[in-house]
């Protein structure tokens, strides 16, 4: 691993395509930001294909692999782009597996149902469940976790654990940046309420795209030889280091604010935010692409 303190702006992913056999690249954020996609880096995952390398899709979204898949259709991300998709979805599902049975309250949006499609899991009241399965807020575009302060305290008088299965605090949408499942799970610790977090930052995600990667390579993967794409510095750069896997952060991201300018971010900035977060990373670029000089002559 080759992550450092101090990482370069290099100028598209073609500079560090030839150390890397595979990605484990983030989805919202850095391939669409949720109503579209980003033309530049699809063509930067096809062209790392193109050249013989595998792309697995690691995502904190709270849905089956599948459900990811055809909402990518839908944007107009091409399967070019990708090789497969592994979820915090589907690692919730195995957890919620591992207790059959299970009296659960959603909270989260109704698109985020398709998670307990065959499973073990009988849908209670706040009152009466044995776990808080947490897929994001009720309506994201309008609450914040402040809203939920009462239910922490309901929930937490009774000792009821969460299983968060979106780690992120908020991504893109758009131009807008919108509160996520991590966030609420960060204000029931506040709390002192059990959580069971799935996804990135955590191992269990990353074995299993590791072992994704494996599979479509027919080798054995060395982590030497993986680079991990985001812009989350607590979810995607965080995860990369966990698993000893160089890192390429995205600064244009959810953390672009703080770097000035999104296009020309404050290189001394990125560098401060990474050593406060006691974190590295490879390289940095705003935005994922295949070479910007070759797009742009003046960049």
């Amino acid at each position: 691993m080759v992550n450092t303190a101090n990482p370069p702006l290099v100028s598209g992913l073609a500079d560090l395509a030839p150390l890397y056999r595979g990605l484990l690249c983030d989805v919202w954020g850095v391939i669409h930001d949720g109503s579209s996609p980003h033309r530049p880096a699809t063509e930067a995952l096809t062209a790392f294909r193109d050249g013989g390398g595998r792309v697995v899709l690691i995502t904190n979204a709270p849905r089956p692999r599948e459900a990811v898949i055809e909402m990518l259709d839908r944007l107009g991300v091409p399967r070019s782009a990708y090789d497969s998709v592994v979820t915090s979805g589907d690692t919730a599902r195995a957890e919620l597996a591992a207790r059959p049975g299970v009296s659960i309250y959603h909270v989260g949006p109704d698109r985020d149902l398709p998670i307990y499609f065959g499973l073990d899991v009988v849908f209670a009241d706040e009152d009466n469940c044995d776990l808080i399965s947490c897929t994001g807020l009720f309506d994201d575009e309008n609450e914040t976790p402040d809203d939920y302060s009462e239910s922490f305290d309901r929930w937490q008088a009774r000792g009821v654990p969460m299983l968060c299965v979106n780690p992120d605090i908020v991504v893109e949408r758009g131009e807008r940046l919108v509160w996520c499942a991590g966030a609420l799970a960060e204000r029931y610790r506040e709390r002192n309420g059990k959580t069971i977090i799935v996804g990135k930052p955590y191992a269990a995600i990353y074995d299993v795209a590791l072992s994704e990667l494996g599979r479509l390579s027919g080798l054995a993967i060395d982590k030497g030889s993986v680079l991990a794409i985001g812009d989350g510095i607590d979810t995607d750069v965080r995860g990369a280091a966990g698993q000893g896997i160089d890192a390429l952060f995205i600064t244009g991201g959810i953390h672009s604010q703080v770097f000035g300018p999104r296009e020309r971010p404050d290189i001394a900035a990125i560098h401060a935010y990474l050593a406060t977060a006691g974190l590295g990373a490879r390289a940095l670029l705003v935005r994922l692409v295949w070479d910007q000089t070759a797009s742009n002559p003046a960049a």
